[in-house]
């Protein structure tokens, strides 16, 4: 976005931070306060896609006083297939499901919110409270899996939105996939920032004494006011230890991510989280560097002038001593982890530690010699 752009530059100008929050507030993209109150999104631009942009301005008729706040609405989307493939080298995964389209979690450095584009949508504050839920994703995860030919490999849930955001609790959806997944012995890996994922601790400890399942935790910070600003809706870093915790107690493969590392904010509480999580039970660890595709970079921009303005300029040039200048760089090998001495510096970090505590000391592989292929159905019915 311009406007953020020129406060970018602003901030790091004579004018500092508080000339930037000012050029934002001016130029009309910054929504109130109290309209998005429990979200992280300061702003809600178009799309990249759309013709047109959005600016809030007054036009004399006091009508703004009249808007109502944000709240959280759900469709109902039917896709015709539900596993996404994908070839990246930078993960160790090619096929993935996600249950539903947004975040209700509203994690303000989410690289999945350039992805509400696509549905003519922001990836600002929409993307948060505007969710797309798939029902019918159980049925057609039997369907698929069911196709002549397919072979089984770890399918990732928790890519791309949290499978346990809070609308799980009305839908379901997730619990419908695992059950389908363990009858036919497929292999799942779970990635959430929710403690709902206890509920399924049935399910996935069944899978698990199979070698099926392994589940991890994503653990952005530990200072639950930093949590609640970044992450609005997520369960809180103590909730998610304990997840850890139980999940361990029932036998399920657990791991904590630190993700994402956001320098010169939360990369000082690394060793920490790490220790937390082992200590809770986790005995694998991974860890991922922030990234800012696309809409996210004004996105986090913005939400980094309003809370932690005295920090914008060292943040902004940690990222970009990471980024070879730039705000974000897709190069295969470098997304992930960044490049330069400050990237390899946090390497360093979370390599000590992970062997201080044994994490990573083994790594689990889960089993795809149990996937149950499903029965033909007979080439002719039976004559009336």
């Amino acid at each position: 976005m311009e406007q953020i752009v020129r406060a970018d530059i602003a901030a790091f100008g004579a004018g500092r931070a508080e000339m930037a929050n000012a050029m934002i507030e001016q130029s009309g993209v910054r929504i109130r306060p109290d309209r998005n109150r429990g979200r992280s999104a300061g702003i809600n631009p178009s799309g990249r896609f759309e013709p047109v942009s959005r600016h809030v301005f007054d036009d004399g008729w006091n009508s703004l006083e009249e808007l109502p706040p944000f709240k959280t609405e759900v469709q109902v989307e039917k896709p015709r297939t539900i596993i996404t493939r994908n070839q990246s080298p930078d993960i160790s995964f090619d096929r993935s499901i996600n249950p539903y389209r947004g975040c209700e979690h509203g994690c303000v450095y989410c690289f999945a919110r350039p992805t509400h584009s696509f549905m003519g949508l922001s990836p600002g504050l929409d993307f948060e409270s505007k969710l797309f839920a798939k029902p019918d994703a159980a049925r057609l995860l039997d369907k698929e899996l069911s196709k002549d030919g397919y072979q089984p490999r770890t399918i990732a849930i928790g890519t791309n939105t949290d499978p346990y955001q809070p609308i799980e609790k009305q839908y379901r959806i997730m619990r419908e996939i695992l059950e389908v997944l363990e009858a036919r012995g497929h292999p799942v890996g779970i990635v959430t920032k929710s403690a709902l994922v206890t509920r399924d601790i049935d399910i996935l400890s069944r899978m698990a004494e199979r070698g099926l399942a392994k589940v991890a935790l994503s653990v952005t910070t530990l200072d639950r006011m930093l949590a609640r600003m970044m992450e609005p809706r997520a369960s809180t870093p103590t909730k998610r230890l304990e997840a850890i915790r139980q999940l361990s107690d029932a036998g399920i493969p657990t791991s904590v991510m630190v993700a994402p590392i956001i320098p010169g904010l939360t990369d000082q509480e690394m060793e920490r989280i790490l220790d937390s999580a082992c200590a809770a039970g986790a005995r694998e660890a991974g860890y991922v560097i922030l990234r800012l595709p696309l809409e996210v970079a004004p996105i986090f921009k913005d939400w980094l002038l309003r809370h932690y303005p005295d920090r914008y300029r060292h943040v902004m040039s940690l990222i970009r001593s990471m980024r070879d200048g730039k705000d974000y760089d897709s190069d295969w090998g470098k997304r992930m982890k960044g490049a330069g001495p400050y990237a390899w510096q946090i390497g360093r970090r979370f390599e000590i530690s992970a062997k201080r505590l044994g994490l990573n000391a083994e790594r689990r592989s889960l089993r795809t010699d149990q996937f149950v292929v499903a029965a033909k159905a007979t080439e002719q019915l039976m004559l009336l």
